[in-house]
């Protein structure tokens, strides 16, 4: 990105209602994912990491998540 300060006559615009209250829900996502994520590193650093034997492969969750996706599309005739 350029260092050149903003010329006087470059003014913000503002978006149209939908779109902001897109940008805020598409923030708050955001922000829930991060606490999501925020919230299983310090459950491993107060409890360390779980038992590999009691966990489930990542193969399995790829595979029960290419079946949601795929349950989600509509059928091509």
């Amino acid at each position: 990105m350029s260092e050149q300060p903003a010329s006087a006559d470059t003014a913000a615009r503002q978006l149209e209602p939908a779109a902001a209250d897109a940008v805020r829900a598409y923030a708050a996502k955001t922000r829930a994912d991060a606490d999501r994520f925020a919230a299983a590193l310090e459950d491993i650093a107060t409890n360390g990491l779980p038992d590999p034997e009691q966990c489930t492969p990542w193969e399995k969750l790829r595979e029960a998540h290419l079946a949601r996706l795929a349950r989600q599309r509509p059928a091509v005739a």
